[in-house]
C-alpha cells in the first residue's frame, strides 16, 4: 500500500514522481501504518543514508483533535530523542511538511520479533531469555530517563542480523510524574490490549511495573507460542488480564527451567507491587540462564540469533562467504530460472508481483510433494537453494525471502525426526 505521490520539492535533487519531505528526505516505500500515522523508508539526500520517516497528519478529518495530535507528536519526538541507548532507535530530525508532521529515525535492518517467533516455533528458551535480557537493558535506560514505554510488543522489537535487539517505538510513552491523560480521551487506555498491564487497562496511572508486565507477556508468548490472555475482542482480552491467572509455562513446555517459569509468573502478577522491583532485578534473575562466552551455537553464525551478544561479546561479524551452506538440490527449471540481472531489491513490505508469487507457490508445493514421499533432504535442499536465489535477486528482507525462510523452518521438525536436519540457510549480510 502506498500513499499518493506528490511532486518533488524544487531544488532537492529527488527522483521525479517521489515525494520529498522537509526538502531533504525522499520517500521510497511504505513499510508500516497505524494509529500514529505512516512509516516510510526514505533517503536522506544531504547525507546519502537510508532512514525511516514517520508521518502524522497535523489535522485529523474534519479538523478535530489538531492540538492533541501535535502534542502527542512533540512528546514522542522529545522522549525518543532524550533517551540514549544503542537498543533504542535513534531520532535524527523532526519537523512539519505542509499539513503533516514528520519524525526521522534510524532505519534498522533485521526482523521484528513477531516474525522471528513465527519462523522459529517453538522458540528456543535461551533465545527468549536473551531477548528479555537485552530488553531489560533498554527498559532500565528508558525508566532512568523518567519514561514508561506503555506499548511493548513483538512488532515494536527488532532483532538485527547480529542478534542485538532494538526497540522501535516510543509512540505512546508516558513521562513519569506528569498528567498524560490530557493527551488522550479520558478513560481510554493507550497501547495494545494483548500486552497491556491491568492498571493500564483500567486507565490508572502507570509506572515502570507496567512495562515489566508487558515484558512478561512477551516472554510468555515467546515460550508458549501464544499470548497468555487472548480474547475474542479487545474488551474480552482486557477482562482476562484483570481476572485470569496465566498458564504456568512448564505445563506447556516441561523442559523450561523452573526459575524461568517463576520469573514470568512474577512479571504477570496482577498487583504491580508483587512484580520485580525494576528492570535491573529482572536482568539479575535472567543472568544465570544466559549463555556464557565462549559458548558457540551448533547452528553456526546464524542471523538474528539473540544469544550471540552474550556468547560472543564484542566479536566482529564473521565473513559471510566462509559460512557453511546447506546441501544444494537444483530447483525445477520453472522455479527461479536464471534471467537478466535483477532490478533493484524491493523494500520489505512491498507486495510480491504476480509472477513471483506464483514461483514461490510452485517452490513450496514441490517441497511439500518431496516431503510427502519421504524425500526430506531434497525438500530442504530445494527450499535452501530457492532461498539463496531469492535473497540474491530480491534482497535479504524481501517478502519472498521471508516466506521461504518460514517454510524452511517449518520443515526442520520433520527433518530432525528422520535424522536429516540441515543447517538453517545463512542470509547474506
Amino acid at each position: 500500500m502506498t500513499a499518493p505521490a506528490r511532486a518533488t520539492n524544487a531544488g532537492t535533487g529527488g527522483s521525479a514522481g517521489r515525494r520529498t519531505v522537509g526538502g531533504r528526505y525522499e520517500l521510497a516505500a511504505l513499510v508500516g501504518q497505524g494509529g500514529m500515522g505512516q512509516v516510510w523508508t526514505a533517503r536522506d539526500l544531504l547525507l546519502g543514508r537510508e532512514v525511516a520517516v514517520k508521518l502524522l497528519r497535523a489535522a485529523a478529518p474534519g479538523g478535530t483533535h489538531t492540538d492533541e495530535l501535535r502534542r502527542r507528536f512533540e512528546r514522542e519526538s522529545r522522549v525518543t530523542a532524550r533517551v540514549d541507548h544503542p537498543g533504542l532507535v535513534t531520532v535524527h530530525d523532526a519537523g512539519t511538511d505542509g499539513d503533516e508532521l514528520y519524525l526521522v529515525m534510524q532505519y534498522v535492518r533485521g526482523t521484528d520479533l513477531a516474525d522471528h517467533l513465527a519462523e522459529n516455533d517453538p522458540y528456543p528458551w535461551p533465545w527468549a531469555v536473551a531477548v528479555a535480557a537485552q530488553l531489560c537493558a533498554v527498559l532500565a535506560a528508558v525508566h532512568e530517563a523518567g519514561v514508561v514505554h506503555r506499548d511493548l510488543k513483538p512488532r515494536n522489537l527488532m532483532l538485527r542480523h547480529d542478534g542485538t535487539l532494538v526497540v522501535l517505538d516510543l509512540g505512546v510513552a508516558a513521562v513519569l510524574g506528569t498528567d498524560t491523560t490530557r493527551v488522550t480521551a479520558t478513560g481510554s487506555p493507550v497501547g495494545s490490549p494483548a500486552y497491556m498491564s491491568p492498571e493500564q487497562a483500567m486507565g490508572s496511572p502507570v509506572g515502570r511495573a507496567s512495562d515489566l508486565y508487558s515484558l512478561g507477556v512477551v516472554l510468555h508468548e515467546l515460550l508458549s507460542g501464544a499470548i497468555p490472555f487472548e480474547g475474542s475482542s479487545a474488551l474480552g482480552t482486557l477482562h482476562r488480564h484483570l481476572h485470569e491467572p496465566p498458564t504456568p509455562l512448564r505445563r506447556l513446555r516441561p523442559e523450561l527451567p523452573p526459575a524461568l517459569e517463576a520469573l514470568v509468573l512474577r512479571l504477570l502478577a496482577k498487583d504491580p507491587a508483587q512484580r520485580p522491583a525494576d528492570a535491573h532485578a529482572v536482568h539479575q534473575a535472567l543472568a544465570p540462564l544466559l549463555p556464557l562466552p565462549p559458548a558457540y551455537s551448533p547452528a553456526g553464525p546464524g542471523l538474528c540469533d539473540p544469544t550471540r551478544p552474550f556468547r560472543l561479546p564484542f566479536a566482529p561479524w564473521p565473513d559471510r562467504a566462509t559460512a557453511p551452506a546447506p546441501p544444494v538440490v537444483p530447483a525445477p527449471a520453472a522455479v527461479f530460472a536464471p534471467g537478466p540481472p535483477p532490478p533493484p531489491a524491493p523494500v520489505s513490505g512491498t507486495p510480491l508481483p504476480g509472477p513471483e508469487a506464483d514461483l514461490l507457490a510452485a517452490t513450496v508445493d514441490e517441497a511439500r510433494r518431496l516431503l510427502a514421499v519421504g524425500r526430506i533432504s531434497q525438500a530442504l535442499g530445494l527450499l535452501g537453494s530457492a532461498l539463496r536465489t531469492a535473497e540474491a535477486r530480491h534482497g535479504v528482507d524481501s517478502p519472498v525471502a521471508a516466506a521461504l525462510r518460514r517454510q524452511y523452518a517449518a520443515l526442520q521438525p520433520h527433518a530432525q525426526a528422520h535424522g536429516t536436519a540441515g543447517a538453517t540457510p545463512h542470509r547474506p549480510s
